[in-house]
């Protein structure tokens, strides 16, 4: 792939064989698609390609010195057969094996006759032995390395892995190197209080497969992701990670609107999330577009969509109250919901069931409110109760689009923040573990190609091959391609332990002091500017444009999202699109009765509560409410805000967010 020409033939071939199995060969290929396996087997082939998106990395290693015999005690006698490998300069690797080890790992989707699809582990070993020589053999080695990287990023791969007799993989070492890490925020008390233990068993295994650094930096109090992304230089990252729930979320898009140079903040900076909150709305809501089978495994669907670190646009909604301006990600709320979001904090160490035990204690204690609502209704649709038409016959609304203005001074102070990330041991993935299930569910076959694990060999030197094998090899003054032998390991984990190199990073002592780099709580009086674009409505102090429809009585709640997903478990707009341009406002009157309301209650996992008498949802591009005195909540992004007026306008495409 050069000039962003599609190659016809593969990029690198190589033929192995197992060494438990004389009779069997594998034809491996890599291609632009993929990593191609040909299976040939007494007289039988199967061919199983593993995709490109489905790999996340691959490491060339070295195998471990021996240390003398272990006792039965030790762990290491539980793998005393197994291999062991290093990184190649750790001082541990053993001198005499010349061999080199490449690496792969994917997370495939595999599908259950039970459970549906699934994404799980696993682990291609390539060994490579044909040389005589360590050097060479590693060569190889970082040849597949190189044009495996080159090919999951969409990158041209290097002339020096295309040509046969070129010996020189510097250069495409040097392509497929990380120039930037990732930032990565995390929230100690997002839902049941476990992020710490969430990313550090279940996500710091996968980005050490992925090579990918990072900065973690850990919250201390409320806003201080907010004041993190608002005053430091992101632009050192390649996007935010924040892990957490979807308050942390809102934090770092309302800092980006914070800054002078917003544009470029929202523009170059993507935002990732790992789901470890309760509602976790932002990251079902990304799978759920990308058909990802996000419930099996959160975590894990989450932690690929940072390793592949692709952008994707997504609608922000600008919210104004009587007191500031804010940008909205997930939803504005008023009534039912947002009683219950709000109520239910004091049962937040439970985590997502919190919300369904206060949907009972408010749905015996109805409520209703009364105000007024005015919209904007989206050209082309009719308010009406039910799942809307598809709008496959629309093209995106830009009548609330922004006229982006210049770029202000930076203003950024270069104080660093103190990093609460620390070197650890990489360990075996808890988001592989969990998906395991019985062979037995599996809807697939015992004689498939590759399992969970493959480990390939390459014959030994020239002087363990018959002439016969070196005149098929050609190439003059070359040393022969030699083909390959299988070392089994453990069927259900690969996952090589490599204590003493991780691929988390630190923040040097030197950019870390200082009390003037610490993010301080802000006080009661704290005044911070909001950017961001301007808006096309009529200020919230004067009356709504004579256009817009208006609803005067009472309501059991008013709910606009923008996204599908309020929470993993509550498909709220199932229409909705990332970036569709369209406000999706769900209005519920006053005169419902509990059975209706308790249907509509039942229907939010599945979309069916559109279908619930009563409920009307409306497709806008802006809307106005003006509740009457008295007292409730109201909320944006699940965060409550002053009780009073509110206004809403949509902003198409103005954040970018992290995909596969």
């Amino acid at each position: 792939m050069e000039g962003g020409a599609v190659r016809v033939g593969p990029v690198l071939e190589e033929t192995f064989y197992i060494l438990s199995k004389k009779n069997t060969v594998y034809r491996v290929k890599l291609t632009e698609k993929g990593l191609s396996l040909q299976k040939e087997s007494n007289g039988n082939t199967k061919i199983e390609t593993i995709r490109i998106n489905d790999i996340v990395g691959c490491r060339c290693m070295r195998s471990k010195r021996k240390t003398g015999a272990s006792c039965v005690c030790h762990p290491s006698a539980i793998r005393r057969n197994g291999l062991r490998v290093v990184e190649e300069n750790s001082g541990e690797q053993d001198e005499s094996d010349i061999s080199a080890y490449l690496y792969i790992y994917a997370y495939v989707l595999k599908k259950y006759k039970m459970k549906g699809q699934r994404r799980e582990r696993m682990t291609i070993t390539l060994r490579f032995r044909s040389f005589d020589k360590y050097d060479d053999n590693m060569r190889e080695a970082q040849k597949w390395r190189v044009a495996v990287k080159c090919l999951m990023r969409h990158r041209p791969v290097p002339r020096c892995v295309l040509l046969a007799g070129e010996t020189d993989v510097l250069p495409g070492l040097e392509a497929v190197s990380e120039e930037k890490k990732l930032l990565v925020l995390l929230n100690p008390k997002s839902g049941p209080g476990k992020a710490r233990e969430m990313f550090q068993q279940r996500v710091v295994p996968v980005l050490a497969e992925a090579e990918l650094p990072y900065d973690l930096y850990v919250t201390k109090h409320a806003n201080y992701a907010r004041d993190f992304v608002r005053t430091k230089d992101i632009y050192q990252w390649r996007g935010v990670v924040v892990v957490g729930g979807d308050g942390i979320v809102f934090e770092v898009f309302n800092g980006m609107f914070e800054r002078p140079d917003w544009e470029r903040a929202v523009k170059e900076v993507p935002v990732g999330v790992i789901p470890c909150g309760s509602g976790n709305g932002l990251a079902k809501t990304i799978a759920y577009a990308m058909e990802e089978p996000y419930d099996q495994n959160p975590v894990l669907i989450s932690t690929l969509n940072i390793v592949k670190c692709r952008s994707m646009p997504m609608d922000l909604v600008r919210v104004e109250t009587k007191t500031q301006i804010l940008f909205s990600f997930l939803s504005v709320g008023w009534g039912f919901l947002s009683d219950i979001d709000i109520e239910s904090e004091r049962l937040r160490a439970i985590g997502g069931q919190r919300f369904t035990i206060w949907s009972v204690a408010r749905l015996i204690g109805l409520r209703t409110y009364r105000g007024k609502l005015w919209y904007l209704p989206l050209e082309g649709y009719k308010s009406q109760g039910g799942t809307p038409p598809a709008p496959a016959f629309l093209t995106r609304s830009t009548s609330h689009c922004p006229t982006l203005g210049a770029k202000g001074d930076d203003g950024l102070s270069d104080a660093h923040v103190h990093a609460h990330a620390a070197l650890t041991p990489v360990h075996s993935s808890l988001s592989f573990h969990d998906c395991i299930t019985p062979d037995g569910d599996r809807n697939g076959d015992a004689d498939a190609v590759i399992s969970e694990s493959l480990s390939l060999e390459t014959a030994l030197g020239q002087d363990d091959v018959d002439a016969e094998s070196v005149s098929e090899g050609g190439g003059s003054g070359q040393r022969p391609r030699l083909d390959s032998y299988y070392s089994a390991t453990s069927r259900r984990s690969t996952y090589f332990s490599t204590t003493g190199s991780s691929y988390q990073s630190l923040v040097d002592s030197a950019s870390a002091g200082g009390s003037g780099s610490e993010i301080e709580p802000r006080g009661p009086a704290s005044s911070v500017r909001m950017y961001g674009p301007p808006s096309r409505l009529p200020a919230l102090t004067q009356p709504a444009p004579p256009h817009w429809k208006a609803i005067d009585g009472e309501f059991v709640m008013v709910h606009a999202s923008y996204q599908t997903h309020l929470g993993s478990d509550c498909l709220f707009a199932p229409n909705s699109k990332l970036a569709d341009g369209i406000i999706w406002l769900l209005v519920i009157r006053a005169g419902i009765t509990r059975a209706q309301l308790l249907q509509f209650l039942l229907g939010l996992s599945s979309g069916s509560h559109l279908t619930c008498p009563r409920a009307e949802m409306i497709p806008v591009t802006a809307f106005r409410l003006e509740p009457e005195a008295g007292t409730g909540h109201m909320t944006v992004d699940g965060e409550l805000v002053d009780y009073g007026p509110i206004q809403a306008e949509l902003m198409p495409s103005l954040a970018n967010v992290m995909s596969r």
